[in-house]
């Protein structure tokens, strides 16, 4: 079993203002890299906040020059960023919830949501996925929200040799026990770890849980935040097994 160290970035989306998100992601990549986070996942449309037509308006190519300070930084401290955005893949084309990996080495990475919740298709039209991640030979498959409320999804992601499933989400108190119950039974069956990282406050009129959390491949939880705010939730894989953190991160 080799050694890997996964982080959610649970953040505090300013609502619609992309230049302060970046500003605010690139916080999270650099305590990130400094704790020695090797992959790093965001919440859903965490460049946004979830903040349907608002979101909408400011979709981008995933190519686009915005991104660039995001992946510079990526690149430069050694860390892959999944972050939220919605994204356009052409022009003219229907807006879709994207995780746009940044690549440690550079590269660029596209997974849109394939399974749109009740309301999201007044703004947004479902995606078709995307290709798994490989670092340091783990295989790692994305998702956003309600993709995993489809049992088929997780199913697929193991069926694709998948030892971590990594989601970026909103999810609220409300819903939180059932969504997180059905986080820790695909790792349980699927015998996977299972990263979820939840926006940090208020989003799109929705208070978020906070709380995100990470899952060992047999269900355990490794750690999770104990509430909201601007935080970092690690998890470390030796081979004694896993150990979690939580690490607050100050803006600048």
């Amino acid at each position: 079993m080799s050694t890997l160290t996964i982080a959610a970035a649970q953040t505090i989306s300013i609502a619609g203002d992309l230049s302060a998100n970046i500003t605010r992601h690139g916080r999270f990549i650099e305590i990130a890299a400094q704790q020695g986070v090797e992959l790093l996942v965001f919440p859903e449309l965490s460049l946004t906040g979830y903040e349907g037509e608002v979101a909408a308006a400011l979709a981008i190519d995933p190519q686009d020059a915005v991104l660039q300070p995001l992946r510079d930084l990526a690149r430069a401290l050694g860390i892959t960023a999944v972050v939220g955005m919605p994204i356009r893949l052409e022009d003219g084309a229907s807006v879709l919830i994207g995780a746009v990996v940044l690549g440690a080495d550079g590269s660029l990475g596209v997974y849109s949501k394939q399974h749109l919740h009740s309301g999201e298709e007044l703004v947004f039209a479902p995606g078709v996925g995307g290709s798994t991640l490989n670092i340091g030979g783990e295989v790692i498959a994305l998702a956003v929200c309600a993709d995993f409320s489809h049992a088929s999804h997780a199913a697929a992601a193991a069926d694709q040799g998948a030892g971590l499933y990594a989601a970026g989400v909103l999810i609220s108190e409300k819903g939180y026990a059932a969504d997180t119950a059905i986080l820790q039974g695909y790792a349980r069956q699927h015998s996977m770890a299972v990263l979820m990282a939840n926006h940090g406050g208020l989003t799109g009129g929705w208070q978020s849980a906070g709380r995100s959390g990470i899952w060992s491949e047999d269900g355990s939880l490794v750690v999770a935040a104990p509430g909201a705010g601007d935080l970092l939730v690690i998890a470390e894989r030796h081979e004694g097994g896993w150990q979690g953190r939580v690490v607050p991160v100050v803006q600048a």
